[in-house]
């Protein structure tokens, strides 16, 4: 079965594996909540719309100083990108044919770009049986003779958080192999900012950190990420970086979001009770469920060896899911599902129950 590296578009999807649509589609595969972008972007749309006839600001003003406000860092600690997909791409040139490692299953960007790079991947594969857990003295050990390490927290596709305790102890044991440690925190907004390293920063000179503004905020098509560390890296980051990277709607709608506490507030509530729901009845249903801690999980059926008859009898149903052959160690016998409405939720727990 040959599946796209990412979720979304499920279109693409229908039309890759050759299964006629069914008119009505909920995509599970993205993990966007379902609730919309901020109420003040359509109400402020008429002054937006001006931003498109005159050209960006080429550092991405007033996003990066609102960002660097956000965090108590100053303005030389961030670069905005493209979403942080862009920024994966400057990351891959910096560690262009050196040795990184990477934790499988993640991501699949950070492969994709540190190969196109030439780098030398030394890859820790988690495990199923330890609940994918972080083998921290194992990478501890894995950085030496090591540029990068790449850890995703909370990971995806599991959803789990990895202890501040932990990422302080692989920190170190990074700085002390001259090997930076980039820590992508796209998915931190759903547990709260008390989980950022960013404090760490001023710790750890060899502290990277990756950040979204895509899930939280429920605006994909914009393409907004940014980087936070120290200003020689923030500098080097950039210099590969296209004038005007950022657009100007981008710009002035992300730094906007940044005072969003009570929107924030609501969409971490409504994921949790989604999630806290869904990894239940999962449960009740003799399913294995990954201990997410964001506005997604990942589960197995209580025969993997179904999985793919499964995944098209969904898309048949207009239920699109997550396949997971592109996460090494999961290769499609788990999936991965991003919480929606309540009643999309409804919808996803009868087709599976009936399904079962």
């Amino acid at each position: 079965m040959n599946l796209p590296d990412h979720g979304a578009n499920p279109m693409r999807l229908y039309k890759q594996l050759g299964v006629e649509a069914p008119n009505e589609i909920i995509d599970f595969s993205e993990n966007v909540h379902p609730f919309g972008p901020p109420a003040f972007i359509e109400e402020s749309w008429l002054e937006l719309r001006e931003l498109i006839s005159r050209y960006p600001d080429p550092d991405a003003e007033p996003f990066r100083s609102a960002a660097a406000a956000f965090h108590e860092v100053s303005v030389g600690h961030i670069a905005a990108g493209n979403g942080a997909a862009e920024i994966f791409t400057w990351l891959a040139r910096r560690y262009h044919e050196k040795r990184v490692v990477l934790i499988e299953p993640a991501f699949s960007e950070y492969r994709k770009t540190l190969e196109a790079e030439g780098a030398e991947i030394n890859a820790v594969q988690l495990k199923e049986e330890t609940g994918w857990r972080l083998p921290v003295a194992e990478l501890a050990n894995a950085v030496e003779g090591c540029a990068a390490i790449y850890i995703c927290n909370p990971h995806n596709p599991t959803g789990l958080m990895v202890s501040k305790e932990d990422l302080v102890v692989l920190a170190d044991a990074c700085q002390k192999a001259d090997c930076e440690i980039v820590v992508d925190e796209a998915f931190i907004d759903f547990t709260g900012e008390e989980n950022s390293v960013v404090p760490y920063l001023t710790r750890f000179s060899n502290l990277i950190i990756v950040r979204s503004m895509t899930k939280m905020y429920a605006i994909p098509g914009l393409r907004l990420g940014y980087v936070i560390s120290a200003p020689p890296i923030i500098e080097a980051l950039k210099s590969g970086a296209a004038h005007w990277n950022v657009n100007a709607l981008s710009a002035s709608i992300g730094a906007r979001c940044f005072s969003e506490h009570e929107y924030r507030d609501r969409i971490i509530q409504t994921a949790k009770k989604e999630r806290a729901q869904m990894t239940e009845f999962l449960i009740a249903h003799g399913c294995a469920v990954t201990d997410s801690e964001v506005n997604f999980l990942s589960f197995q059926l209580p025969v993997p060896k179904q999985s793919d008859k499964f995944f098209m009898d969904m898309l048949k149903n207009g239920i699109v899911l997550r396949q997971t052959k592109s996460f090494r160690g999961m290769d499609g016998r788990w999936f991965r599902i991003g919480m929606k409405s309540a009643d999309a939720m409804k919808k996803l727990r009868e087709e599976i129950a009936k399904w079962l």
